[in-house]
């Protein structure tokens, strides 16, 4: 269901953790953040506010929400154990029809990713094929770790994007 502007901004603080409490993986703080922002003007707004609180945050708080996200094309992906939203972006992208080479290849890039890094490779998914995301994956696996820890926060806050394009209505 998309809320229209109007009701996002009549919730209350605890109505608005509800609802939006998973656009941030398992992380409802992030929503607990946003709200302050109200009311919002815009739902570019209610976007930004995501991303505010997010950045806003301590960089422990910014490694807890990194952690929380899955892995692409993981184990809990396959066995359907993540997140709805994360479920259906994974599937957009074609990462719940891997053969059994590219999910062993996905197992493999997600292992070095974690053991250089100490966190999921985060990828926006959405509009991405399994060959961009192996691709970027490739890429990203030079970077270092300081590059890697902004570049997830710019990931998440694009996933905020995508979630909150769905669950708010567009400006009228």
């Amino acid at each position: 269901m998309a809320y229209s502007l109007e009701a996002v901004n009549a919730l209350s603080q605890d109505e608005f953790v509800d609802v939006f409490g998973d656009i941030a993986e398992h992380s409802p703080w992030v929503a607990e953040k946003a709200a302050a922002y109200r009311p919002y003007a815009s739902r570019g707004d209610v976007i930004d506010s995501f991303a505010k609180g997010m950045n806003g945050a301590d960089e422990g708080a910014q490694l807890a929400l990194i952690r929380a996200h899955p892995d692409l094309a993981g184990k809990a992906a396959r066995a359907g154990q993540v997140a709805e939203a994360s479920r259906n972006e994974q599937a957009g992208a074609g990462l719940d029809q891997l053969t059994d080479e590219e999910f062993q290849r996905f197992t493999e890039l997600n292992d070095a990713y974690k053991a250089r890094f100490g966190f999921p490779f985060i990828l926006a998914v959405k509009g991405a094929t399994k060959h961009i995301i192996l691709e970027a994956f490739e890429k990203r696996l030079q970077n270092s770790a300081q590059e890697e820890f902004a570049e997830a926060l710019t990931q998440i806050a694009r996933i905020f994007r995508f979630r909150l394009e769905d669950a708010v209505l567009p400006d009228e």
